[in-house]
């Protein structure tokens, strides 16, 4: 089957997800590369220089009514890179772009399987817009109500050589006090900055996810295999879910690493749980986003449910607030992913005065670490994620970036070991992964 997509809800080993969604072979797909977007619909291609969001939005067309009891029937599946962002914003070109990689991946699935961990039920699920589907539609009846044999792993993956960043502490230092002019000057009030982390490898990347959903389960882990690109995500974070026209995010601002022994643990969450400079940063977040979704949203109904929540994870515990409020009738889901994006939890604030900042800053160009993974259904519904705790392979290489917001009260030392403590869990993967090749 062809560019198969797995939506993971980390289930078991993580106690916050409950629907798992798997799909392949998409009747069409969008790819966009600079200023282009391909379609293809397994005929013939289309480039266009148009709006991606709103290509993707034509594609998805008439939307049918919702299905309450499922999150997916059929729709388009997966990724919106960071960089798409320079089709919305004029950004400076000085990082480098190594990363070569589609700005934007999409599939549109006519068909998937919706796994509900929470009833124990399966469903497949189709909508007929590909003729295809029909005519397969007993064939996937059988091949998904089989019992699974003993899966025996048909590919390896192994990791060559040492794992490196593209900072240096003292890079890292020196970025980090350049900042803090800035914050100082009043250029903002909070930067994101983040370094990536680059291994050569060998072999398919499929194990090395099952072996990371193992070691650091989330809510929103997804793989995606796009032929030439890979993308092992364990995200913890939420960036825009939207159903039957009402909509959810929530973004995390604070963290601290888990630790052994319980007590001690405990005391991790209260102390970040009262840390006044996280509440700040998490606030200013919480801010930029109410006022990105206010965009697209019925006037009056943005609300803070939730400030300062504490949600715990596998390697960190991580400040969470959640932000609802209900989509404007005139407005498609897409609509406000686009004037939220991307997502202002791995920006800064102001957002765009970050982005130039970080542009500066960061060596590399970000490519899908800090876009979104998700899906957008026909009918309107939405859940995507950050792409963060996020792997990409490609071309022989894997990669990931680990990060976090620098404000005012920010501590050099506290905020470069607060970007190893979000890497542990892939430095993990890969000290696993790592055979001499």
């Amino acid at each position: 089957m062809l560019w198969p997509v797995f939506l993971d809800s980390g289930y078991p080993h993580s106690n916050q997800g409950r629907y798992d969604i798997l799909a392949a072979d998409p009747y069409k797909t969008l790819i966009t590369k600079g200023r282009i977007t391909e379609t293809w619909d397994g005929v013939k291609t289309d480039r266009s220089p148009d709006d991606p969001f709103t290509l993707l939005k034509h594609e998805l067309g008439t939307q049918p009514p919702s299905n309450d009891s499922l999150p997916f029937c059929g729709g388009a599946i997966g990724y919106f890179g960071y960089d798409l962002g320079r089709r919305l914003e004029n950004l400076p070109n000085i990082a480098e772009d190594s990363e070569n990689i589609p700005d934007m991946i999409f599939g549109l699935y006519d068909w998937a399987i919706i796994v509900d961990h929470q009833s124990c039920k399966s469903w497949l699920v189709g909508q007929g817009r590909d003729s295809r589907t029909e005519e397969r539609w007993s064939d996937l009846i059988h091949k998904f109500s089989q019992h699974p044999t003993a899966c025996t792993d048909l590919h390896t993956f192994r990791v060559c050589g040492k794992v490196e960043s593209n900072m240096t502490a003292e890079q890292y230092a020196q970025s980090f006090r350049r900042i803090k002019q800035y914050l100082v000057d009043g250029d903002c009030y909070q930067v994101n900055l983040a370094q990536r982390f680059t291994a050569d490898c060998q072999g398919h990347p499929w194990l090395a996810y099952k072996t990371l959903r193992r070691i650091n389960a989330a809510p929103f882990c997804s793989y995606l295999d796009f032929s030439t690109v890979q993308v092992l995500s364990s995200s913890p974070e939420r960036f825009i879910d939207i159903h039957n026209g009402f909509v959810e995010t929530k973004p995390i601002k604070g963290t601290l690493p888990r630790l052994s022994d319980y007590a001690a643990d405990q005391q991790q969450t209260i102390a970040l749980k009262n840390s006044k400079k996280d509440q700040a940063e998490n606030l200013m977040i919480v801010d930029l986003l109410r006022n990105d979704i206010g965009k697209s949203c019925t006037l009056g109904s943005v609300t803070v449910p939730r400030l300062f929540d504490i949600e715990s994870f596998a390697t960190v515990h991580h400040m969470v607030s959640t932000i609802q409020a209900q989509l404007s009738p005139e407005c498609h889901s897409l609509d406000l992913l686009r004037g939220c994006f991307p997502g202002g939890s791995i920006t800064g604030a102001p957002k765009i005065r970050a982005m130039e900042i970080i542009e500066e800053l960061e060596p590399h160009r970000r490519g899908l670490y800090c876009g979104s993974i998700g899906y957008i259904g026909f009918d309107g519904s939405m859940d995507t994620n950050i792409a963060i705790r996020t792997l990409v392979h490609s071309d022989k290489k894997i990669r990931f970036w680990a990060g976090g917001g620098i404000v005012a009260d920010s501590r050099e030392n506290a905020e470069y070991q607060e970007s190893l403590d979000k890497a542990a869990a892939m430095l993990e993967l890969l000290s696993l992964m790592q055979k001499t090749c």
